[in-house]
């Protein structure tokens, strides 16, 4: 039931000033906000699975085309390039899309190029052909603080440009499996779907993030919202830029979080930083002298709070980039230089021909099979993507380099691999 109550004329009006002051507004900062943040339609054709339409002949005998379907999605940008014209989103927004359409403030509407896209950061990178463009200068989002009031942009619901204000909750939000890499701010400003990749600012109208998430159990908001820090989508937004995707490097580690007991058993204080459970053979970890149970304390001078605060810093880095470790050993503070490595993996060929047409990573657990070309020399003699080779000749092998050094030592070959939790041995014909 809808409820209207209808007033007489007032005789008083709202204050416009408290003893003098003018009475606190959001709307000075928001008409130089609001024209950066846009609207976002993405469309998407898909095939639709009927069961008779799987039959060839039935096709064939009805001749009935392919059945496809066009759907759309909606969600918010952030224009951060005026020049260029580059529009910064979440990935799901505009993921396996045909056709992306942004709409601006003032309604002038543009077809838009991907640029490149990071699922794993659910971060997406967009070009628009405009002119007279306003963008929005980011902030340092490291320095924020719990209680920090911020603003929240978007198009929620499809309902048009809609402003929520709120806190920082909390910082560093992460395991929470929503993306693969997450440090996220956490907001009580309303975010709702739409709202994805819009622009979370702080009370100069600074970019400090990109909403991303929200926690819903009862399917609305109930003031848990998550946004990507500026400063880490920035470091994204340069590969994209330049590769058009994130080119990971890896240090070859195992890592996990330093814990009250594993402080205590190191006989040291405190509880951040992370351990080193194990390092790769090979790998730029070892190359720079780190060893098992040393404690990685400070990347590039900045704190390490956790192992996943690591794996971000590190995932975030360019292939071949040197990078400074502050580490503890034998509660000692120690410092070395490494070089970022290529996660690329070795093409199989280069190893044997059996392994032919298979990629191959060193990893902590072994050598992955990171992908397999169909109807391939790997294919046949059963390797499939996902398997890690743990032995060759039943014997331990735990790198790409000792697997190579086997396979020309030996004419009877025999490979174990490890496979959902099963242990397999594939013999190899001559």
């Amino acid at each position: 039931m809808l409820v209207m109550l209808f007033m007489g004329q007032a005789n008083c009006a709202l204050p416009t000033s408290v003893g003098g002051q003018a009475l606190p507004s959001l709307a000075p900062m928001l008409e130089d906000v609001l024209p950066a943040v846009v609207n976002i339609s993405s469309a998407q054709t898909q095939v639709v699975n009927n069961p008779l339409f799987n039959d060839p002949f039935f096709r064939r005998f009805f001749n009935i085309p392919d059945q496809k379907q066009k759907t759309q999605s909606r969600g918010s940008g952030v224009i951060i390039n005026a020049r260029v014209g580059y529009v910064l989103t979440n990935n799901h927004v505009i993921e396996k899309s045909d056709e992306i359409s942004v709409t601006l403030h003032d309604g002038r509407q543009f077809n838009a190029k991907l640029i490149g896209t990071d699922p794993e950061t659910d971060i997406a990178l967009l070009k628009i052909p405009a002119e007279n463009l306003t963008a929005l200068s980011f902030a340092n989002s490291d320095r924020l603080r719990v209680g920090d009031f911020v603003v929240a942009i978007g198009n929620p619901f499809g309902l048009g440009q809609t402003v929520t204000s709120g806190i920082v909750s909390a910082l560093g939000r992460s395991g929470l499996g929503i993306e693969g890499y997450e440090d996220f701010i956490q907001t009580d400003a309303s975010i709702n779907p739409g709202n994805s990749g819009g622009a979370l600012v702080n009370l100069r109208g600074e970019l400090i993030g990109i909403n991303t998430a929200i926690i819903a159990p009862g399917g609305g908001n109930v003031g848990i919202g998550f946004a990507i820090p500026i400063n880490m989508a920035d470091q994204i937004i340069q590969h994209l830029r330049d590769f058009g995707e994130v080119k990971r490097g890896q240090l070859g580690i195992s890592i996990q979080d330093l814990t009250p007991d594993l402080a205590t058993a190191f006989g040291i204080t405190g509880n951040k930083g992370a351990v080193i459970a194990e390092v790769v053979r090979g790998s730029a970890a070892e190359k720079a002298g780190l060893r098992y149970s040393d404690i990685i304390t400070a990347i590039n001078n900045k704190p390490v709070n956790s192992a996943t605060d690591l794996r971000n810093r590190i995932g975030l880095l360019r292939i071949g980039e040197r990078v400074k470790i502050t580490f503890l050993r034998r509660g000692r503070t120690r410092h070395l230089y490494a070089v970022i490595a290529d996660t690329q993996g070795v093409e199989g060929s280069k190893v044997s021909w059996y392994l032919d047409g298979a990629v191959l990573k060193d990893s902590s657990d072994g050598i992955q099979v990171d992908k397999i070309t169909q109807g391939s020399n790997a294919d046949q003699v059963g390797l499939v993507a996902g398997d890690i080779i743990i032995g060759f000749n039943r014997r331990e092998v735990k790198t790409i380099e000792e697997l190579n050094r086997r396979f020309k030592q030996y004419t009877i070959r025999s490979i174990q691999i490890q496979r959902d939790g099963d242990i397999l041995s594939i013999r190899l014909k001559n």
